[in-house]
This record gives C-alpha cells, sequence and structure tokens, in this order.
C-alpha cells in the first residue's frame, strides 16, 4: 500500500488534476456546436468526452484500491492536504487565466472574482468543459473515499444513508456527463466568464464542499436508517431530477430543434418562437432551480445529519441571485416578450408560490 507520507495527499490531489487533464486533451470524443457563438456569428465548437474521461479517472482509482496500492478511504485520510492543495490550485488557475486577459473596465477585483475571459479554448480544450469535468471527478472520489470510510468504521448494515447518498450524487454526476451537451445551453455557458468563482469553484470549492454532508456524516453512526426516510429522500430527489432535467432537456431540443411541436407530452408553447411559456416553463420561470434544491434537499434527508442541510443552504444562496440576473439579462434581449412571459408565468422559481 502506498504510505503515507507528508506529501501524499497533496501529490495525489495534483496527480489527479493532471491525469484528467490529459484524458480530456487526448480521449476522442465527439465535436458539437454549442449555444454561444463567437464574434463572427459562428457557434462555437466544443470536443466532448466528459463521461469517458470520468469513468477512466474512476475506474482507476477503484482499480488501485482493489490492488492494495491505496486505501479505500485514501481521500477521507488525505482531505484536508487535499482542501488545501485544491485551494491553492484554484488560485493560481484564476491569476494565471485572468490577469494577461484584457481587462473588463470594471475593478480588478471584480475580474478577478468573475473573470475577463467568457469561453477560452485551445483546441480541443474548452476551459469551462474542463472545469466541470474535474469538479465532478474529483467530488466522486471524495464521495466514494468518505463512503469507504464510514463502512470500515460501522459496516454495510450501519451506513444504509451514506451508501444511498453516494448512489444518489453519482446517478447526479454521471446523467450530467451524459448531458453534457444540454448544458452548453445553460446559465454558465451564457453568461458566465471565467475567473476565481468558476475556476476556484470547480477545483476547490465545487469537490469539496458539495460533499459537505459526507464531511459530518463519515465518522457518525446513520441517525435513522428507516426504509421510510431513505425511501421519502428517494422519491423527492427524482422528482427534483424530473424537474431540473426535463425543463433543460425542454429548453435544448427547442434552441435545437424549434419545428418540433411537442417535447414528448408537453407542448412546446412559446411566444413569437422565442421565448418558451409550455411544458415545464409554463410552470415558473426557473423551474430548473426548483429542481436542483430538492435534489440537495433530498440529499441532506439521507443523511440525517444537521450539517448536511448546508448544501440545500448553498443552492439558495446561489441560485435566488442567479435567477434576478437571469431575469435581468432575459428582459433585456427580449423585452416586450418577456415582459409578457413575467404576465403569463409569475412564478419566478416555485410554482403557485414564489
Amino acid at each position: 500500500m502506498l504510505h503515507d507520507r507528508p506529501m501524499t495527499g497533496v501529490l495525489a490531489l495534483l496527480a489527479i488534476y493532471a491525469t484528467t487533464f490529459v484524458l480530456y486533451a487526448i480521449v476522442p470524443g465527439r465535436w458539437v456546436d454549442g449555444y454561444v457563438r463567437d464574434a463572427r456569428g459562428v457557434p462555437l465548437r466544443y470536443h466532448l468526452n466528459g463521461l469517458i474521461v470520468f469513468a477512466l479517472v474512476i475506474a482507476g482509482y477503484v482499480a488501485l484500491a482493489a490492488r492494495g496500492v491505496i486505501a479505500w478511504d485514501f481521500v477521507y485520510a488525505h482531505r484536508i492536504e487535499m482542501v488545501a492543495t485544491a485551494i491553492g490550485v484554484g488560485l493560481v488557475f484564476t491569476l494565471a487565466i485572468v490577469v494577461p486577459a484584457p481587462a473588463t473596465g470594471k475593478p480588478l477585483a471584480a475580474d478577478l472574482f468573475l473573470g475577463r475571459l467568457e469561453n477560452p479554448q485551445w483546441g480541443r480544450v474548452d476551459a469551462k468543459m474542463f472545469l466541470y469535468l474535474i469538479g465532478a471527478v474529483m467530488l466522486e472520489l471524495c464521495l466514494l473515499g468518505f463512503a469507504a470510510h464510514h463502512v470500515l468504521m460501522f459496516g454495510w448494515d450501519g451506513s444504509r444513508g451514506i451508501v444511498v447518498y453516494t448512489a444518489l450524487f453519482s446517478f447526479f454526476l454521471v446523467e450530467y456527463l451524459f448531458f453534457e451537451r444540454v448544458h452548453l445551453y445553460t446559465y454558465d455557458f451564457v453568461a458566465e466568464r471565467v475567473g476565481f468563482k468558476l475556476g476556484w469553484g470547480c477545483l476547490a470549492f465545487y469537490p469539496f464542499f458539495y460533499a459537505v454532508g459526507a464531511w459530518f456524516a463519515a465518522s457518525v453512526p446513520d441517525p435513522d436508517p428507516s426504509p421510510l426516510r431513505l425511501g421519502a429522500a428517494i422519491a423527492l430527489f427524482f422528482i427534483g431530477w424530473m424537474f431540473a432535467r426535463g425543463a433543460n432537456l425542454q429548453k435544448f431540443r427547442f434552441k435545437t430543434r424549434p419545428e418540433l411541436a411537442r417535447f414528448g407530452p408537453l407542448a412546446q408553447t412559446a411566444l413569437d418562437g422565442r421565448v418558451l411559456v409550455g411544458g415545464f416553463w409554463g410552470l415558473s420561470r426557473h423551474i430548473n432551480y426548483l429542481g436542483e434544491i430538492l435534489m440537495a434537499s433530498a440529499l441532506a434527508l439521507v443523511l440525517g445529519v444537521p450539517g448536511a442541510w448546508l448544501y440545500p443552504l448553498y443552492y439558495l444562496g446561489l441560485l435566488i441571485p442567479r435567477q434576478l440576473d437571469d431575469d435581468r439579462r432575459c428582459a433585456a434581449k427580449y423585452g416586450p416578450l418577456w415582459d409578457e412571459y413575467q404576465r403569463r408565468v409569475p412564478a419566478r422559481i416555485i410554482p403557485k408560490i414564489w
């Protein structure tokens, strides 16, 4: 087994990030057009291989653990070193991608936080796609390492909550990468630049904070392993997934195939052929955000520890300001059409309530 030395966690995290980057750059994938266009009006091209790279890295970790090269709970054992290293890598990345780029006219602090470059690409490598991929890979390794630690301490029967939590979160990550083309039409790719918020967020915050529930639960017995609680949490998770994935898929279908009158059983009703007002988007103006919040709440409910609720609370803090910003952007883009949409669909996130 790999000996625990002072720099083991540091070197391991750097190796994971480097391996993921190399695989992302060399593994074959498919080329697709995105929604964002360059200065000439030509859609940006994206090389998509995220799910394959994700599978390769996770399989490599599992193989090393199975052969006894590393412990199954290796990431848990070196979590502090890995977090500190990820924070440093995220800061270096932020400076490297922001400082050399042309200023936006905003204060330097704003440029560092929000970024200057909208969609940096270098051949096959797209900065945003890579950042989301590395975040997903490292988050999955955290989930596996923390769950393994719990099972080693309390056995499978005493770890039902964290096992279900890991399974649901893993499903979320795999299906996110399976539908990675759909995310080219979401707020992150359309509206955000690459700076501290996105770069440091994906390299340090996303992989380690999103698993915050596992940090609190990894060394304590499941407080309530009842099938009723787990069943309710699983049902809530997939209700949220239906809203989030269904809404994003409907918008993707509308943007790429506007001539289709229906999305499954749902009518593709739109104002002037531009603003969806039917199906999921007739329930609330940001029904996908409700789905994200419900999934996060379900994951906290699965674990049953108070600290796990930091994750859904974070989503509230993230998505409510994003909803306000997205509404402002849409009002500027669509003008009177957006006023009509708000009249037809008054709910911001929660249908009939808010």
